[in-house]
């Protein structure tokens, strides 16, 4: 699969490596002196590669192999310098200790050294390590420091991405989330196998899922994980111009600003291809369910181009376009993604209007009021009156508090007297 390049802020691989790492990484801002661990304890995994990248983060998830056992040292160094210590797996030993905003993972080492350990690891650009010792080399048993040069992914083995299928999509959200390739091999392998990731806890897919929709080539990656069959046991799908379209410069161009993006793009690639069930057998919260299942709908009801979601548009009537602004209230943004470019600024416009009575329906009046007033009790009919101001307010014909209860009374009258006919409703 193609990957646009994304070049490396900081690139600083080759022959001090080792040495201009350690000074990107900075142990010294690190929530634990060094002198807290043991010897033989080296830094692997993440911190490693998006430091190696340039692309490490002020505070980044510390992987640590330590030679004996980690719960046990894990709790010790929460004692002695606070934070909490949550055991991961206490059978293969691996805890974490979460402390003053970082997450630090000790794991004891797999195997009888260091090289036994990486190369049980998934990709290449994973399975690199930095022991925690002035002046110690760079460890790279697999090739790692090559892939990174390349841009490409490589699993360190078939029989490795097996040890648990989860690997197979975090293969296609690494190579999305860094800008790589997925080396041919490798691609195979997950194309093979793609039905064991179903044996995978669906609550960990899950979080693959999100990370893989929050990436800038996100759309990419959920294209590749469909068409590779990860997805089946889950998806519904959809149209595949709706992901090929949901992309950074999409939100731009509709008007979407950098945090709206960030908000609505991930959601409108995941309703692209899960409604609430596929969600719920994820075992997602509710509230991803909801707001995914009830944006599955309108995209699907919009169509797949944006110029049929503008005719669709068009088309609907009053009711069922104030339904779309109720139900897609905090969401709306990743339904404009949708939409032609200038009617997406447009409705983003109003969008962020808190006062627009269709992009944010209420009714003008509170059902206390209309109570006092009309001396009506909290009723089934009392909900439909508020309903009524509502879709008149919503589309301009009422536009303050003495037009509502004149428009209340005239629908009261209605529902007393329904064959004697509607009164005009009076704009105020």
């Amino acid at each position: 699969m193609h990957m646009p390049p994304h070049p490396p802020l900081l690139p600083i691989l080759g022959a001090d490596a080792a040495e201009r790492l350690w000074r990107v990484l900075a142990p010294e801002r690190w929530p634990l002196p060094l002198e807290a661990l043991p010897a033989g304890t080296a830094l692997v995994g993440g911190a490693v590669r998006d430091g190696l990248l340039g692309r490490l983060a002020p505070r980044p998830d510390l992987d640590l192999v330590v030679p004996d056992e980690a719960v046990a040292l894990c709790r010790h160094l929460a004692s002695l310098h606070g934070g909490h210590a949550v055991v991961l797996d206490a059978q293969r030993s691996i805890a974490r200790l979460v402390i003053r905003g970082w997450t630090i993972d000790l794991a004891r080492q797999v195997g009888t050294n260091l090289e036994d350990d990486l190369g049980r690891r998934d990709f290449r650009l994973n399975a690199l390590a930095l022991p925690l010792r002035t002046g110690a080399a760079l460890i790279d048993p697999t090739g790692g420091l090559g892939d990174l040069e390349r841009r490409v992914l490589v699993a360190v083995s078939e029989a490795n991405l097996l040890d648990d299928p989860l690997r197979l999509l975090r293969g296609v959200r690494l190579a999305s989330q860094l800008g790589f390739l997925l080396e041919e091999r490798t691609q195979g392998w997950i194309q093979r196998h793609h039905r064991l990731l179903q044996q995978v806890a669906p609550e960990r897919v899950l979080v693959e899922l999100e990370k893989l929709a929050a990436c800038d080539e996100g759309h990419q990656g959920l294209r590749q994980a469909l068409d590779s069959g990860l997805l089946a046991p889950w998806a519904v799908g959809g149209p595949a111009a709706w992901l090929e379209g949901l992309t950074p410069e999409r939100a731009g161009v509709c008007g979407l600003s950098p945090e709206e993006c960030a908000s609505a793009l991930p959601l409108a690639r995941l309703a692209s291809l899960f409604d609430a069930t596929g969600l719920e057998k994820l075992r997602s919260s509710r509230r991803l369910q909801g707001r995914c299942g009830r944006l599955h709908h309108w995209q699907l009801r919009l169509g797949t181009t944006p110029k049929e979601a503008q005719e669709t548009l068009a088309a609907m009537g009053e009711p069922e376009r104030l339904a779309l602004h109720r139900q897609l209230e905090s969401d709306l943004p990743a339904l404009a993604l949708q939409l032609p470019p200038e009617l997406a600024m447009t409705w983003m416009r109003r969008w962020r209007n808190a006062d627009d009575p269709l992009f944010h329906p209420r009714p003008p009046l509170d059902g206390q009021t209309l109570q006092a007033t009309f001396s009506l009790t909290a009723s089934p009919r009392l909900g439909e009156l508020l309903g009524h101001l509502t879709h008149e307010r919503a589309f301009g014909r009422v536009n303050d508090g003495q037009g509502a209860l004149q428009a209340a009374e005239q629908w009261l009258k209605r529902q007393t007297n329904p064959g004697g006919g509607a009164s005009a409703v009076i704009n105020c």
